[in-house]
């Protein structure tokens, strides 16, 4: 039932809304479900995966990037659990609301969701950063990797933003993992290099570093997204405060020279200096695109910040389900299961759930008409038909 409320068609994704959506919804019975009923979130993840992983269409590629991103949303009032005033990316500001942490793997062709936990902001803990409740953003990340490797799945590297990759600890213990890495660092982290004017490597901005390079370093390449994109990038070899041995810095541009830019992005992986060319960098590290992706259509269709609870757990129930309800269409996309039911190409995630509605709506209404007692008889009970 709740499920059918996901992929039903109300606007709004919240209890009361999916509970009038569906037949013999009962606004009780989905909190009930969702806050006391006695089933674990986790479980029903891992068998998410287990399906997705049985079939070939959908089973995650060997050497698949594994994204860490985090996403908030503004709640009002102070009773949520792990809510606070903090940066919002959906508001892009700072505002009371909730973050969660995901992790998704992509390889090349689809993305799968994997895990999500929630940020306890320190405010929303009896006694704060002192609480052990209280993880920070980078050891939540750490532990959606360590399951990610606890199943067996390998990432040919991790992609982080400059929230996760300007903090050195987590990059160590990623090392520590043997898994590598491509991650954005802020314009104002500094660098060990020797510019021009040094006798040896020296502390600089990575900023200030680029604004000497010369333009004939920046190679073009072209980014394979759904618009494609040329930006310019160059490469530089650098030692890290707080990090032991070399790393690949890349800097890259939206324009052939930099006082032309008005993108510049900054970017730090510890693979090889021969695998890390600034097109496998470059190219690699846009494959994180595909995370926004989802939160779109998260958010957008399946009302993954809707939640009408307030606790932990229970909230954390709802964005399995969502994840649940997201693998299912894309589960059905993958495998053909859709074409018959759509006249056009089903490409994108909406495109996909259009045609599973059609596809629902028809096989009910076949029902129906080859067994009118049986629906004439049993209508009051029926309230799962539709699931």
């Amino acid at each position: 039932m709740y499920l059918a409320g996901l992929l039903g068609d109300s606007e709004r994704k919240n209890i009361w809304a999916m509970a009038e959506g569906t037949v013999e919804g009962n606004y009780h019975s989905l909190h009930h479900f969702l806050h006391d009923a006695p089933w674990e979130a986790r479980k029903v993840n891992e068998r998410r995966l287990e399906v997705v992983s049985s079939c070939r269409q959908t089973r995650i590629k060997s050497g698949f990037n594994l994204i860490i991103d985090d996403s908030g949303h503004r709640k009002s009032g102070a009773e949520t659990a792990g809510i606070g005033r903090q940066y919002i990316g959906q508001l892009g500001k700072v505002d009371n609301g909730i973050v969660m942490v995901t992790s998704h793997a992509y390889d090349g062709v689809k993305g799968i969701p994997l895990d999500v936990e929630l940020y306890q902001h320190a405010s929303s803990l009896p006694e704060g950063k002192e609480s052990t409740e209280f993880l920070k953003k980078p050891e939540i990340a750490l532990k959606l990797i360590d399951q990610c490797l606890e199943r067996a799945l390998t990432p040919g590297v991790v992609l982080f933003d400059a929230g996760y990759g300007n903090n050195a600890p987590l990059l160590k213990e990623v090392e520590n993992r043997k898994l590598k890495y491509i991650a954005a660092i802020s314009r104002t982290r500094n660098i060990y290099f020797q510019m021009a004017e040094d006798t040896r490597n020296e502390k600089h901005g990575i900023e200030e570093v680029a604004k000497t390079l010369a333009p004939e370093l920046f190679k073009p390449i072209e980014l394979p997204l759904d618009k494609p994109r040329t930006v310019w990038v160059a490469i530089l070899e650098v030692y890290m405060p707080q990090m032991s041995g070399k790393r690949i810095v890349a800097v890259q541009l939206d324009a052939p020279v930099l006082s032309e830019a008005k993108e510049i992005d900054y970017f730090i992986t510890n693979e090889s200096k021969e695998q890390a060319t600034a097109e496998w960098i470059s190219r690699s590290y846009s494959m994180r695109n595909w995370v926004e992706v989802f939160y779109r259509e998260a958010k957008g269709w399946l009302g993954i910040t809707e939640y009408q609870v307030r606790d932990r757990r229970s909230i954390h129930r709802h964005w399995v389900l969502v994840f649940t309800a997201h693998s299912l269409i894309q589960w059905q996309q993958l495998t053909g299961g859709l074409r018959r039911w759509s006249t056009e190409p089903i490409e994108t995630f909406q495109e996909a759930l259009r045609a599973y509605k059609s596809a629902v709506d028809f096989l009910l209404v076949r029902w129906i008409s080859l067994f009118p007692e049986a629906f004439a008889a049993h209508r009051q009970n029926i309230g799962l038909v539709w699931c």
